[in-house]
């Protein structure tokens, strides 16, 4: 394997027939020069250049040699203009690992503009339920809710602020609670893994309010699923205020917010991506996702730990019921590592 600085310094000097005017034209000490030269001849085993009066003459070997030289330092250019045209350039496969809550209800608008504004690129979106455990350095991550340490880049997008919420109908049938202690006393619709330790709710007045939910007939692993297990009047449930306002532009009258005042602790729209200069096509897609948050993702942060130092009412529990638990299985497959 040649060296680049050897090749360079001896096409300089056939060029020029002076070592001086070389290293000068280079920005070279002299000496340095004379080195690269010398370490070239000794690793292709015999003399290029032989001096003659005050000039470098090229030997037949010298000759030979040049006519690769040039071609090696030509190619080598090439190469670096071609990768930097591949840096700049907005073309190729993109993957996107997205948390499925937010996958048709913002991201995929987003993906629809950025494929018309750069015909170039093929997105390959997978949603799924749990986060990547160690994703792609040349891909993205989109995720709602609190992150696994990666040794990727974090970047938070955003808060989205949650409410319990119900249908009317449900409401008319089995009465709206006043306080949280009146959830025992309804059907409560499970997501999997974020009710396990209870739930804990805000109130700007009256402080915080801890409470187990009772046990659920309907478990579900998919936000998607409880949402719309909420959304038809199954029971209630907590659900991010923005998702909540998405669904109900497209579904008027699906979903009412209970308990006004109190809120469940925001979750945090997070990005996730490889640290380091990015390909143009992961750095253009950044961009566009930056620039489309929503005004309502930028409203509040998590519950402060000292405010949930504050607490003031006492758990609560129920006894289960003596129906059979239905479960739903997700029937979206995980995110590949």
């Amino acid at each position: 394997m040649h060296d680049l600085d050897e090749l360079v310094a001896f096409a300089a000097v056939m060029e020029s027939g002076s070592l001086t005017h070389s290293a000068r034209a280079l920005g070279l000490a002299k000496s340095t020069l004379s080195r690269r030269i010398s370490q070239l001849e000794a690793r292709l085993g015999q003399p290029l250049l032989r001096r003659q009066a005050n000039r470098l003459l090229p030997t037949e070997a010298g000759h030979l040699f040049h006519s690769y030289c040039h071609q090696i330092l030509e190619l080598a250019e090439q190469s670096q203009t071609a990768l930097e045209t591949l840096r700049q350039d907005v073309s190729g496969d993109l993957k996107i690992s997205v948390h499925s809550a937010l996958a048709p209800a913002w991201l995929i608008p987003q993906a629809y503009k950025f494929m018309d504004r750069y015909p170039g690129v093929n997105l390959l979106l997978h949603p799924c339920e749990t986060p990547p455990q160690s994703p792609a350095i040349h891909s993205i991550t989109l995720w709602l809710g609190e992150l696994p340490d990666t040794g990727l880049h974090h970047e938070t997008l955003g808060w989205l602020t949650r409410g319990l919420y119900a249908h009317p109908d449900y409401l008319s049938r089995h009465g709206r609670p006043r306080h949280p202690r009146d959830l025992t006393h309804h059907a409560w619709i499970d997501l999997l893994g974020d009710t396990a330790s209870g739930v804990v709710l805000q109130h700007a007045e009256h402080g915080h309010f801890h409470f187990l939910p009772p046990a659920s007939r309907l478990k579900v692993n998919q936000d998607t699923l409880h949402n719309d297990a909420i959304a038809r009047g199954r029971g209630l449930g907590i659900i991010p205020d923005w998702l909540a306002g998405q669904r109900e532009t497209a579904y008027p009258g699906c979903l009412q917010r209970c308990l006004p005042g109190w809120s469940a602790r925001a979750l945090p729209v997070s990005l996730l991506y490889a640290y380091g200069h990015q390909p143009r096509k992961i750095s253009a897609f950044l961009s566009l996702l930056r620039d489309a948050i929503p005004l309502a993702w930028q409203n509040t942060g998590p519950i402060s730990e000292k405010s949930k130092a504050t607490q003031v009412a006492a758990s609560s529990t129920a006894q289960p019921t003596s129906l059979v638990q239905t479960s739903i299985a997700s029937g979206i497959a995980h995110c590949s590592q």
